[in-house]
């Protein structure tokens, strides 16, 4: 079974899908660089998820510096910023000593280091807004082949998500 079949019946992404199979969490192998599912561990891996019980995730102060974010206040606004969303999303880069990217995963897939630099730049500011309880950004100036700078936001609000469920 593909990544995209697995991801379906799974009810997750395929980056998740990709993720499992890296980690070991599913049986996979990988041909032509593609990975390969297998079902039967599919299945046990499934079972397994709908016998956890759902952590509710809550939106906090705490929950949120906890996991790197800065809280801000001025007047009646209350915001908790997050300097990394590039990251939160998905975005792994390393780097040289000037600065410049040298390699780059975008969730668990080889990617150029131009097209990681737009992706990191792809959104300028995020935040949580305490006062209405809802994520925004702040479009950067460049768009990304791999993501759109929309499909970044959600990558790093799910990324916050995930990261405030492992608390």
């Amino acid at each position: 079974m593909n990544t995209t079949a697995a991801a379906t019946e799974a009810k997750v992404t395929v980056a998740t899908i990709r993720h499992w199979a890296r980690r070991g969490v599913i049986a996979a192998t990988k041909t032509a660089g593609r990975w390969v599912i297998d079902t039967a561990s599919l299945a046990r891996r499934i079972a397994i998820g709908a016998r956890r019980t759902r952590k509710t995730i809550a939106f906090t102060v705490e929950t949120l510096t906890a996991i790197g974010g800065s809280r801000w206040q001025r007047g009646d606004m209350d915001r908790i910023y997050f300097n990394n969303p590039a990251q939160l999303a998905g975005l792994e880069t390393s780097h040289y000593k000037t600065g410049n990217i040298s390699g780059a995963h975008w969730q668990g897939e080889l990617i150029s280091n131009s097209q990681a630099y737009k992706l990191a730049t792809s959104i300028d500011k995020l935040w949580y807004d305490l006062a209405d309880g809802k994520f925004h950004c702040r479009y950067g100036f460049s768009e990304s082949r791999e993501a759109s700078p929309l499909e970044v936001f959600h990558a790093a609000v799910a990324g916050i998500r995930t990261a405030i469920a492992a608390l």
